[in-house]
């Protein structure tokens, strides 16, 4: 089908938030089980994937890393700290900011993870390029889409 019979198309096989949705649906499903190893789910893993690349962060940059609001991060940090993988404290500095840093747990767990990606990647099928390129052009929409 050409892009202008598309365009006004209302079958759900031409609609590009569905192809979105059922992808994330899909992956998502595939973190399912390695991410059970761990005790975690996959919110709190993206959460973690921030922390061990920058350790202690401040509240409100690992929302803004990660696309969430507050009201949605806050309980994703309790059950993170309960677990005993962050802890939270208020900065000295700053007592209105919150800093999340990663326990010796949390630490300990990366290299727990460390298989996952490419496990991930390998369920995906996508070669070293086309794997670039769809991160590129989800990059893209995320911005366009953002009004960025």
């Amino acid at each position: 089908m050409d892009q202008a019979t598309t365009r006004g198309s209302l079958l759900l096989e031409d609609q590009l938030c569905f192809a979105l949705y059922a992808a994330s649906r899909s992956v998502t499903a595939g973190y399912r089980p390695l991410l059970d190893e761990l005790g975690l789910t996959y919110p709190q893993y993206l959460v973690m994937l921030v922390l061990w690349e920058r350790d202690q962060v401040p509240v409100r940059d690992l929302g803004a890393a990660l696309h969430l609001e507050s009201s949605t991060l806050s309980p994703l940090l309790k059950r993170l700290e309960a677990s005993g993988l962050i802890r939270r404290e208020r900065r000295a500095d700053d007592e209105r900011s919150v800093a999340v840093s990663l326990t010796q747990a949390g630490t300990d767990l990366r290299e727990k993870a460390r298989a996952i990606p490419s496990a991930i990647g390998e369920t995906m099928g996508l070669t070293p390029e086309q794997r670039a390129t769809a991160i590129h052009l989800l990059r893209l929409l995320t911005a366009n889409a953002a009004g960025n």
